[in-house]
């Protein structure tokens, strides 16, 4: 099975320059627990996740710090460099990514254009399903 088969492509990004409040907003809008951040031309740059929130609100105790968090450039607190896969990749080779890299998912992308989004919980799905 292929990564295209299960992937997910109704995928919300996040720009480099939006901030970290507006971020947080579509995180919960979207139910999802990362965002893929783009630059201007829309390539991936990195990833935006609760983890990277929840680490910089974890810096400091002062209120006033975390309040200028929320202003802050989604560059400020993403990881840069996400992980990408191909579609045309093998959902196995996908699993063992993800736990080689410790990620919970890898972002698809065709000749560099974001295509899906495929995690551990879609491939668990999956064998669930028995679709693999």
């Amino acid at each position: 099975m292929k990564v295209a088969d299960i992937m997910r492509t109704d995928v919300k990004t996040v720009d480099l320059d939006a901030t970290v409040g507006d971020a947080i907003a579509t995180l919960a809008d979207v139910h999802v627990s990362a965002l893929p951040v783009t630059d201007a031309r829309g390539q991936i740059v990195g990833v935006l996740s609760t983890t990277d929130i929840l680490g910089a609100l974890s810096e400091t105790t002062d209120p006033d710090v975390r309040e200028q968090l929320f202003d802050q450039p989604v560059r400020d607190v993403m990881t840069p460099r996400s992980r990408v896969i191909a579609p045309e990749a093998d959902v196995l080779t996908a699993a063992k990514d993800m736990l080689a890299l410790e990620v919970h998912r890898l972002f698809v992308e065709d000749r560099g254009r974001l295509v899906g989004v495929i995690s551990q919980t879609d491939i668990v799905a999956a064998v669930a399903t028995a679709r693999i």
